[in-house]
């Protein structure tokens, strides 16, 4: 859709709100900036894939202290989602998105240059504050910026952002690799072409922090402030029509509620709003199903079961371009069918697929300590890790982002958003610390694990998961 597309969006509940003009090409551009944030979040957390093998070889290192090293940046996540909303509340949303990228470019350059697994894992705690930053700041801005109408298109930039991240940094892995001979291997200046893996996030991390800087507050955030002039400019650039009521009913918002703070999630449901409780455990069955060990371990996985390097980094971009796809295809069907058919969807499909690899695994025989598959099993094998990777992209990849962003009311956004995306790094943080360990006992034990979560999301999302599609921020 071009510049000046008149769209309509519809308000929830029947308030009576006329419909809205907007202009999509202007939200689209200032929602893939702030989704930018997304695609280092993704490039960062993978590019820890190709490394595994080669920095464990180095540094000599048991699968508890790797487990450890790879999740580390996750530990970082969890404080820097923890912070970001407030943060944004008091020093705005593009601010946030600068801190980050400097994050990201000052871990990259550290994890480049590592010379032991203890500053390996400060530089990658350092990229975490980036990634958590990151994962909370772009869907709230998304969020803020976009009309209702097509605020679940635009949301799910970010999940698209995040898997382009993800097959940037694969692809990366396996040309530099490749290159070099290996990821252990001496590329160039003298360096292993795992340290080149690390180092080139340097070029996202500037290009986010420059593009940061060209896209304006948001309108939320300035009324807030009292910059009300600015947010009409910014409101300007994006509504056609309905810009004066859009800036009241922000302001009566802001008026009727007070400054967000973590005081405000409780409740009486253990302690915590039943609508605070339900963002975090979308967060954490978004991540109990395992969908990251697939980004993280796939291809040490491929090599255990008996794949050489090369197919294991090229399985590892395959992957990752069916997540692209199918994360395309998301984005077309989250405003027509809704949020919460889109993962009792997803969660079925992963619930077969990951049955069927933990079936697998559990099944092969051993040698050498290691299941071996045969040809059948290992594609059967490669089907259903790539079809959990379907289903897991078409709906809890880019649905829990979207609700996340846009559930919460504006009194409790910024912090519920925040606890969210924490409990989301520390569930992230569990599941990768672990795998190595559980894999040891057998790769059926922590397949069959995610197969019960999967289990367990979908009568979730059954149950409590409420459905948002077509509401204004300002009704919920």
């Amino acid at each position: 859709m071009s510049e000046g597309h008149q769209a309509t969006g519809n308000s929830a509940g029947g308030t009576g709100e006329s419909d809205e003009d907007f202009y999509v090409g202007r939200a689209l551009m200032l929602a893939t900036v702030a989704a930018l944030g997304g695609f280092l979040f993704g490039f960062d957390t993978a590019v820890i894939n190709g490394t595994v093998t080669a920095v464990r070889e180095q540094f000599d290192l048991s699968s508890g202290v790797i487990g450890f090293v790879v999740s580390s940046a996750l530990l970082g996540c969890v404080v820097g989602a923890f912070i970001a909303g407030r943060l944004a509340d008091r020093i705005g949303r593009v601010r946030v998105m600068e801190i980050a990228a400097v994050l990201f470019f000052v871990s990259s350059i550290g994890s480049a240059l590592a010379f032991g697994p203890i500053d390996l894992t400060i530089w990658r705690v350092i990229g975490g504050l980036g990634v958590g930053a990151a994962s909370v700041i772009a869907p709230a801005y998304i969020a803020e910026i976009a009309p209702a109408s097509i605020r679940g298109r635009l949301g799910s930039l970010q999940q698209l952002a995040i898997v382009l991240g993800i097959f940037v940094a694969l692809l990366t892995n396996a040309w530099l690799a490749g290159v070099a001979g290996g990821a252990a291997e001496e590329l160039w200046l003298g360096l292993d072409a795992w340290r080149w893996m690390f180092g080139i996030e340097i070029i996202p991390a500037i290009a986010y922090g420059v593009l940061a800087t060209t896209i304006p507050e948001s309108p939320r955030y300035l009324v807030q402030v009292g910059r009300t002039d600015e947010a009409r400019d910014t409101l300007a650039g994006i509504l056609k029509t309905g810009i004066d009521d859009r800036i009241r009913e922000i302001g009566t918002t802001i008026k009727r509620e007070t400054k967000s703070s973590f005081a405000d999630l409780k409740g009486p449901a253990l302690g915590l709003l039943p609508i605070v409780w339900i963002g975090v455990l979308l967060s954490v069955f978004q991540q109990f199903v395992g969908i990251n060990v697939i980004f993280y371990y796939s291809s040490t996985l491929w090599l255990s079961v008996g794949f050489d390097e090369d197919t294991a980094l090229a399985q590892s971009v395959i992957t990752s371009v069916t997540n692209i796809v199918v994360t395309l295809i998301a984005i077309g069907l989250i405003d027509k069918i809704g949020r919460r058919k889109l993962l009792a969807i997803g969660s079925t499909g992963m619930l077969i697929c990951l049955g069927t690899l933990a079936w697998i695994f559990a099944s092969a025989p051993l040698v050498d300590g290691e299941p071996a598959l045969g040809d059948t099993q290992g594609v059967i094998a490669l089907i259903a890790a790539n079809g959990f990777v379907v289903f897991f992209g078409v709906s809890w990849g880019p649905a829990v982002w979207v609700l996340l962003g846009e559930m919460f009311n504006n009194r409790v956004r910024g912090a519920a958003l925040g606890l969210a995306a924490s409990v989301q790094w520390i569930a992230n943080f569990g599941v990768s610390a672990t795998f190595p360990g559980l894999a040891d006992i057998s790769l059926g034990v922590p397949y069959g694990l995610y197969t019960l979560f999967a289990l367990l999301s979908l009568v979730f999302v059954l149950k409590y998961v409420p459905e948002t599609k077509g509401k204004q921020l300002e009704d919920m």
